[in-house]
């Protein structure tokens, strides 16, 4: 239940923060970047699920880094480009994008286009490994994915209710990365459960305040959920991952 992490690529500073912020608004991780040099830099520090890129960036070409990208690996990449004629596209595709969007264009189709790559990409990446059921190690507990089952240091069952075991698997599949509420509340899918975005961060505090009793040694000083100051939580145990 990793929430996907898209990397937007636009030397615009408008451009790119209207991006980014549409992006994160509607429950994914969204994070900056102007060259080919961030690009690099931030997929070298974490897992990059899609490239939103544009076409020009400056002194550089969006075409040759995705060109460049693609010798060593498969993220996904949809290009974002003023340019739009036929030929731009098919340069666009030739160099292994995914999809290509003209501007202006709908922020709408934007996200729906977003979306399908990444629905795409999950289900091409191998049927046989999104069936594995995983189990997850964190600081002497163990999470079974097949029994979907969670046991305390002690080795006891600790029953969780379906809602605090969605909110546990959010967060042993983005450890150490700052969630912010409503990329808490799209991954649960709650999102439509409360009227409005305070009504549902106010639904996910309680519900991490209830997963605190339940795993935290003191749930008043967590130290596995902690708070992310002006961001929301984050789950600072490493977690171990096993393939059941």
């Amino acid at each position: 239940m990793a929430i996907p992490r898209l990397l937007v690529v636009d030397d615009d500073p408008e451009m790119r923060s209207m991006l980014t912020q549409f992006i994160r608004q509607n429950g994914f991780i969204a994070l900056p970047a102007a060259t080919e040099s961030d690009i690099r830099k931030q997929i070298s520090a974490d897992r990059i699920d899609l490239i939103l890129l544009d076409v020009m960036l400056g002194d550089e070409s969006g075409i040759d880094i995705c060109q460049s990208l693609r010798a060593e690996q498969d993220v996904p990449v949809i290009f974002i480009s003023a340019l739009s004629a036929d030929h731009h596209r098919m340069k666009g595709y030739e160099v292994g994008a995914d999809d290509y969007i003209a501007k202006p264009f709908n922020p709408n189709l934007l996200l729906a286009r977003v979306k399908a790559v990444l629905s795409r990409a999950q289900r091409t990446s191998s049927l046989a490994y999104r069936r594995r059921i995983k189990t997850f190690g964190f600081d002497g507990w163990i999470y079974e994915g097949k029994r979907d089952e969670v046991r305390a240091p002690g080795g006891y069952q600790v029953a969780l209710s379906q809602k605090e075991t969605a909110l546990l698997k959010v967060f042993l599949a983005n450890a150490h990365i700052p969630l912010t509420r409503e990329e808490i509340a799209a991954a649960l899918d709650v999102t439509g459960e409360s009227d409005g975005t305070e009504a549902t961060g106010r639904a996910i505090d309680v519900l991490v305040g209830r997963l605190r009793t339940k795993i935290e040694k003191d749930p008043k000083t967590p130290k596995l959920v902690r708070t992310a100051r002006g961001v929301g939580y984050v789950f600072s145990a490493d977690v171990e991952v096993k393939e059941d």
